[in-house]
């Protein structure tokens, strides 16, 4: 288990780790979009992930670096939905058991999901307190290894390994984006940007109903988040301790997008690209399109983070 700030050495190693158990998922790039945008986007599809969504790949890593005696009392883990399917994954394929504290409101497509993979669902009130007071009684009361969803090296370490790929793929990128929660996929993004290519701009993009990010760079500390209201359910939480530190060392600016922005980007991707993604998802595209000037012309990798979406409840 990582102790320390991943280094290029330690995200090799979690990627050849996980390598079994994560797709390597396509780059794609519309001509069309690049025009509205007017720059060239080159679209990582973490939507065709397993479970749907990166979040694979950071409980893939966290799970699989424990000792498989060590995995016998299984995982726990809150999450509105795509970390508990990913370590309620990640937990059977490494034959153990997952338990799963979800909010109350979670969308009834992601808690089916996560019963799918047969691990034990714990209902909370939909607010930080409850999810972590219910996580902490799952741990007395089953004796599993908690599984942080973002403040955790092991985490960022797995979800680095997104940027990774597209990086590869791609050298000629000048830019990346990535959307910021609590951090675990922005973290390891900007770490790997910066092993891989330290004159690489690292950008974030964030809803501006819940911009604490963006408040604790201004801060210099981080500054918790006092809403939850908005579309983009994956970047509710308040960004966590460890991703902070890496983060405003390697990240050169924050944009914060409305609610409307974040629809509307999400909308042209399913017209344009013919693609399903959430809302979280669109985050990155709409800062792009709201900041056009800084990103003019460049060549620019967005990790679309994953395609979970209610089909009953699409906001357009």
């Amino acid at each position: 288990m990582l102790t320390k700030t991943p280094s290029f050495s330690d995200i090799k190693r979690a990627h050849q780790r996980i390598s079994n158990y994560i797709i390597q998922t396509p780059v794609m790039t519309s001509k069309n979009i690049d025009e509205i945008a007017g720059c060239h986007i080159f679209f990582k599809c973490e939507n065709f992930q397993k479970v749907g969504a990166f979040k694979m790949r950071g409980a893939s890593n966290a799970i699989f670096s424990i000792r498989p005696e060590d995995r016998v009392n299984g995982f726990a883990c809150h999450s509105s939905g795509n970390h508990g399917q990913a370590v309620a994954l990640a937990a059977k394929l490494a034959g153990s058991k997952a338990y799963v504290v979800m909010p109350k409101n979670s969308s009834k497509v992601k808690i089916d999901a996560v019963k799918g993979y047969d691990a034990e669902v714990v209902l909370c009130e939909p607010n930080d307190k409850s999810r972590t007071q219910t996580c902490e009684d799952v741990v007395k009361r089953t004796g599993a290894i908690l599984i942080h969803p973002f403040d955790d090296y092991n985490i960022i370490a797995g979800q680095a390994s997104a940027a990774k790929e597209l990086i590869e793929e791609i050298d000629e990128l000048d830019a990346i984006i990535s959307p910021v929660g609590g951090g675990g996929l922005a973290a390891g993004t900007a770490l790997i940007a910066h092993h891989l290519d330290p004159n690489m701009e690292v950008y974030l993009g964030e809803p501006k109903e819940v911009d604490d990010t963006f408040q604790s760079f201004k801060a210099g500390k981080i500054v918790p988040n006092k809403s939850a209201n908005t579309i983009a359910d994956g970047l509710k939480t308040t960004v966590g301790e460890k991703n902070f530190e890496i983060l405003k060392d390697h990240v050169k600016e924050v944009f914060t997008v409305t609610e409307k922005e974040i629809i509307d980007a999400m909308k042209l991707i399913w017209e344009r690209m013919k693609i399903v993604i959430e809302p979280s998802c669109a985050v990155p595209f709409a800062a792009i399109l709201k900041n056009k000037k800084v990103f003019k012309d460049k060549h620019v990798g967005v990790i679309l983070t994953g395609g979970n979406v209610d089909l009953t409840k699409l906001p357009f």
